[in-house]
């Protein structure tokens, strides 16, 4: 559905006609543009503004179907933009992401979105009290969409921070993290990492181009070209994100071998008990089942120190195993 359109000009939001070709037509005449923002449009709802502003049916496609990684696609009529932003559910401690598609070409900005998460409207909100930065034309919507996302994505990375330190804390605790659900924790944590790194790594090409970097950046058509630092800001935090979803993978990876480590040296301790205790009860076992034959010639059965003898051979025998697995630490 439509969840808004407005005509901009100067920088401000101006009353305009509610048809779409109208608004636009308005919009370029007075040096200014239009904004449509809709939510998870059905096909017949996206139709009219897919005539309306001559968007390529291809990206028409990808807007409608969404799961998309992020990209930068360069058409005749227009810029076609997928961001994919990230929000933290802190009483599932999970991370789920949305995706915001955006046509930006002369005079227009499209912008669909999908899921439930990161909506647009405090953006729009943000750049109406930013008239001088609004004036900028159609490069600050984008600006300003990337920004907001890329600025998430650092809130959404200190959280997993806390929760890594969380599940450290947990796998190196005294009791070594001896929880059965320890390792599936680990697990799922790994899989969140890897549900945020899908939306910040494919990010960080358009961004680069988008800010002028490298060979492929100056030649992106309806740009602002003074736009370039804002973005070259962007992609720099986009670097930081990406590095910090670097290093959760790689610790996380790290505590997963360290608790696994633990299992198999516990596991090895375990055994060792149960084999020097199992080696204790063969000593008695073993003197008991010699003396419990029935064999009528056997020495000492009429002695009469014979069974306070074996008694103590038992618990002589008993006391030297036991020190000696004591001495060793298996015990």
């Amino acid at each position: 559905m439509i969840v808004d359109c407005a005509v901009y000009r100067d920088g401000h939001r101006a009353q305009g006609p509610q048809d779409f070709s109208d608004a636009l037509a308005e919009a370029r005449a007075a040096g200014g543009f239009v904004w449509i923002g809709l939510h998870e449009p059905s096909e017949k709802e996206f139709d009219h503004v897919t005539r309306e502003f001559a968007l390529h049916p291809l990206a028409v496609e990808d807007a409608l179907k969404a799961h998309q990684r992020p990209k930068l696609e360069v058409y005749d009529d227009s810029l076609f933009l997928v961001f994919k932003p990230v929000v933290y559910e802190p009483e599932s401690d999970s991370v789920s992401s949305g995706e915001v598609m955006v046509f930006l070409g002369d005079g227009f900005v499209v912008s669909v979105r999908h899921g439930e998460g990161a909506p647009l409207a405090a953006v729009r909100r943000r750049l109406e009290q930013e008239p001088e930065l609004l004036a900028k034309g159609p490069t600050a919507v984008v600006y300003a969409i990337a920004d907001a996302t890329v600025d998430h994505y650092l809130d959404v990375a200190t959280e997993l921070q806390t929760d890594l330190e969380e599940l450290e804390a947990e796998v190196f605790s005294p009791d070594g993290g001896g929880s059965r659900n320890t390792a599936s924790r680990i697990y799922r944590f790994k899989r969140q990492v890897l549900e945020f790194r899908r939306a910040t790594g494919p990010l960080g090409p358009p961004l680069t181009r988008l800010a002028g970097v490298g060979a492929s950046g100056p030649g992106v058509p309806f740009v602002n070209e003074k736009a370039r630092p804002f973005f070259r800001d962007v992609n720099d935090h986009l670097t930081r994100v990406n590095d910090s979803v670097e290093g959760l993978d790689r610790l996380v990876t790290d505590i997963l071998s360290a608790h696994l480590a633990q299992m198999s040296v516990r596991q090895n301790d375990d055994m060792r008990k149960i084999s020097a205790w199992a080696a204790m009860a063969a000593i008695p076992t073993m003197i008991a089942g010699i003396y419990g034959m029935n064999f009528e010639h056997m020495p000492e059965l009429r002695w009469v120190w014979s069974y306070p003898a074996v008694i103590a051979l038992m618990v002589v025998l008993e006391v030297l195993l036991y020190r000696l697995f004591k001495r060793r630490g298996w015990l």
